[in-house]
């Protein structure tokens, strides 16, 4: 499953180079020969899309490599990086739109040819769109953080278009040259707030930070409801890239020997694992004397628990 995960995500994100290649260089065409300022910047918002789309496969290829004697929890942590470059691109494409749009608000220079535009950021919608969605759907199933800032950085992309497609449907039909660059500049504000909130969530991650309670919740609920198992505590999480890493310490009747013991952990260990897949879970065994609160094991050991 993990191998077939990789190579998913190493597809995918090369769907994203070559779709963000293509555009670049359309958009890039188009805004020359039409001379309009808000395609030409569109290129330039693209071209930051490309960057990404290059780091993010880079990142799903390398993070997918299993664990070596330096790196023994694996390269996980690489996607964690390519999404918060990602994210400081993302804020630095919000606030290039930003500087188009003044530029043009002063030179009020009307572009020509504007129907070639108007089918460019139509395209870019649309191919946009479509890989954006794949992007997700892919980043949701395999955990990736690097797909998923790429996917969200497409998507930032798809609203930038829109922007400057409603801007030159506006300049074509009423002569308001200014709403062109105003629409744009309100667009950056949603680009520069998607890159804000991916920064911080990167930033929370590259500092192991725990996983969501509702997650944590639900391992802890896995876990209690073993039959064999009397407590769980000490739970410990965080993520590297899309692995999830978790440790606990669980409680066992003191008389149970070993091969069961371990069974045991192999049954909780397969239940996290096909709920949060991928992921690594190591588990830490006590007696159930071991600590004061507990005092005597509440329960007899049933006759499963000993070695006959």
């Amino acid at each position: 499953m993990e191998v077939n995960h990789t190579k998913l995500k190493q597809r995918t994100a090369r769907l994203s180079v070559v779709s963000n290649t293509l555009l670049v260089m359309l958009k890039l065409v188009v805004g020359i020969f039409t001379g309009s300022v808000s395609i030409v910047s569109e290129a330039a918002h693209s071209g930051v899309d490309l960057i990404a789309a290059l780091v993010a496969y880079v990142a799903v290829k390398k993070s997918g490599k299993p664990p070596d004697s330096q790196h023994a929890y694996g390269h996980g942590k690489i996607e964690n990086l390519s999404a918060a470059f990602e994210a400081v691109l993302i804020v630095l494409a919000a606030l290039w739109i930003v500087y188009e749009s003044v530029e043009k608000i002063k030179t009020a220079h009307a572009p020509e040819y504007l129907e070639y535009g108007l089918f460019v950021m139509a395209l870019s919608v649309a191919v946009n769109y479509w890989v954006s969605s794949k992007l997700y759907h892919v980043a949701l199933l395999t955990g990736s953080h690097a797909l998923e800032a790429d996917a969200l950085h497409l998507k930032a992309d798809i609203w930038t278009s829109v922007g400057v497609f409603l801007g030159l449907g506006i300049i074509q039909y009423t002569g308001l040259y200014w709403l062109d660059p105003a629409i744009a500049i309100a667009v950056a504000v949603v680009v520069f707030k998607a890159g804000f909130d991916m920064t911080m969530k990167s930033i929370y991650e590259l500092t192991d930070v725990s996983l969501p309670e509702d997650e944590e919740r639900e391992i802890r609920t896995i876990v209690s409801s073993h039959p064999t198992v009397i407590a769980v505590h000490q739970l410990r999480t965080r993520r590297s890239g899309s692995f999830r890493l978790i440790d606990m310490h669980i409680i066992l009747q003191k008389n149970m020997h070993l091969d069961k013991a371990h069974a045991v952990c192999d049954e909780i260990e397969a239940t996290i694992q096909k709920k949060f897949n991928p992921c690594d879970v190591i588990i830490h065994l006590e007696p159930c004397d071991y600590y004061d609160d507990y005092g005597a094991c509440p329960a007899e050991c049933e006759e499963n628990c000993k070695h006959e």
